[in-house]
């Protein structure tokens, strides 16, 4: 994939979260950790508008609500509950 230089403003404190990433060994680089949040947002938004498409319309926000809860990490989940 080819690179492309841009200039960002971001918070202090994500800047900082990142460096400590990268110097902890998660990303190679500053660049590649945005680079990776970038993807990952696009990679959500692209299954956001594949569930519109197929549900005719976006999940509802308390159901949306509901999945996130029930996929941070240490959430129990339950089976079988209707």
């Amino acid at each position: 994939m080819r690179s492309e230089r841009v200039t960002v403003t971001l918070p202090a404190e994500l800047v900082a979260e990142a460096r400590d990433a990268v110097s902890r060994g998660s990303a190679a680089s500053l660049s590649a950790y945005v680079a990776e949040a970038v993807q990952a947002r696009q990679d959500r938004d692209r299954s956001l508008s594949a569930l519109a498409d197929l549900y005719g319309g976006p999940p509802p926000a308390d159901e949306l609500d509901a999945a996130r809860r029930s996929l941070r990490p240490g959430t129990p989940v339950a089976v079988g509950a209707r």
